[in-house]
C-alpha cells in the first residue's frame, strides 16, 4: 500500500507530465524514442524532469495508464499547444481519384483552421472550428456558412471524413464514456484497445467507437459503429514515422467497411508542433484568407 505522501507525489507526477503532453510516465524508454534528445533545454528543467521520470517509473504501470490518459495523449500528440501542418488528401473512388493539398493550424484541443491550397479550383476553401462551432468558406460564393449540428455528419470536401470527424478531439472527453477493453504486446509496444461509447446527450451519430493505440499514443486504427453496433467505417494507420521530433501516424486511411474500392487517405508532409499561431487565425475574418 502507498503512503498518503507517496499518493500525493504520484498525483503531482501525473499532473506534471499530462499537463505538458510530453511523456507516458509508465515507460521512460518510450519517452526517449518519442522525443529524442534533450539537448538545448535548460539543464535545470532537464534535471528536474529526469528526477520526476525516475520516481514515476518506480510505480506499476497499471496505476498510471488509464483510458482517459491514453486518449488525452493521442489527441495532443499531433496538436500540441499550437501547431502548423501541411498535408495531402487523396480521395479514391472506383472510377476516379483526386489529390488535394491543405494546410492546418490548431490551438489547444478545440480550435482549428484548415485551408485547401491545391488544386486551383479548391484553393481557398476552408473550415474553421472554434469550440463547439464550425464554419466553412467557399471562394465561389464568397461567404462563410455556419454548420448546424444536423450537417455535421455529412462528408467533408467529398471525402470519407465527416465534419464530425474534424471536430472530435475535445468531444471525446466531454461526451464519451471509455474504458480499456484489451491489452496486448505488439512490435515492442503495449497496444491498447479502447471502447468509447457516446453518452445520451452526445452530438454524434455513432453507437460506439473503438480506438487502438500504442503506449506512445500512436493511433493504429479507429472503427465507427452505428446504433445497432454494426461497423460502418474504419480508419487505419498506413505509415508510422517521425516528423518534427514526434512519432505518429504519418498516413491514415478512412474507408467504409462495405466498400473495398472507396477510401480517403490523409498524409502529413510537414509539421511544426510548437508553431507561433496568432489568435486572429481562428476567426471568420481569417477563414476568408485575409
Amino acid at each position: 500500500m502507498k503512503s498518503a505522501a507517496a499518493a500525493r507525489m504520484s498525483a503531482r507526477v501525473r499532473r506534471f507530465f499530462f499537463s505538458r503532453r510530453e511523456v507516458n510516465i509508465s515507460n521512460v524508454g518510450q519517452y526517449a524514442r518519442q522525443y529524442g534528445t534533450l539537448a538545448g533545454r535548460p539543464q535545470r528543467i532537464v534535471r528536474h524532469a529526469l528526477a520526476v521520470i525516475g520516481f514515476a517509473a518506480a510505480w506499476p504501470s497499471s496505476a498510471e495508464v488509464t483510458a482517459q490518459s491514453l486518449i488525452e495523449g493521442a489527441l495532443d500528440l499531433t496538436r500540441g499547444t499550437s501547431s502548423y501542418t501541411e498535408l495531402t488528401m487523396t480521395i479514391h473512388r472506383p472510377a476516379w481519384e483526386r489529390t488535394l493539398s491543405l494546410t492546418a493550424w490548431t490551438r489547444g484541443r478545440e480550435d482549428a483552421l484548415i485551408r485547401f491550397t491545391a488544386p486551383p479550383k479548391d484553393a481557398g476553401t476552408a473550415t474553421l472550428k472554434k469550440g463547439e462551432q464550425m464554419w466553412t468558406y467557399s471562394p465561389k460564393i464568397r461567404r462563410e456558412v455556419r454548420l448546424p449540428s444536423s450537417m455535421m455528419s455529412q462528408q467533408w470536401a467529398g471525402s470519407d471524413f465527416s465534419y464530425n470527424d474534424l471536430s472530435r478531439s475535445d468531444k471525446y472527453l466531454r461526451y464519451y464514456d471509455f474504458e480499456i477493453a484489451q491489452t496486448e504486446q505488439r512490435d515492442g509496444h503495449t497496444v491498447y484497445t479502447l471502447d468509447m461509447v457516446p453518452r445520451d446527450d452526445a452530438p454524434v451519430v455513432w453507437g460506439k467507437e473503438t480506438l487502438v493505440l500504442r503506449d506512445d499514443y500512436v493511433t493504429l486504427s479507429q472503427t465507427f459503429f452505428d446504433q445497432e453496433l454494426v461497423p460502418v467505417k474504419r480508419m487505419v494507420a498506413l505509415e508510422v514515422g517521425t516528423l518534427d521530433g514526434r512519432t505518429f501516424a504519418l498516413a491514415m486511411r478512412m474507408q467504409p467497411v462495405d466498400k473495398e474500392d472507396s477510401w480517403t487517405e490523409i498524409r502529413y508532409v510537414a509539421a511544426d508542433f510548437d508553431a507561433a499561431v496568432d489568435d486572429s487565425l481562428f476567426t471568420t475574418f481569417a477563414l476568408r484568407g485575409r
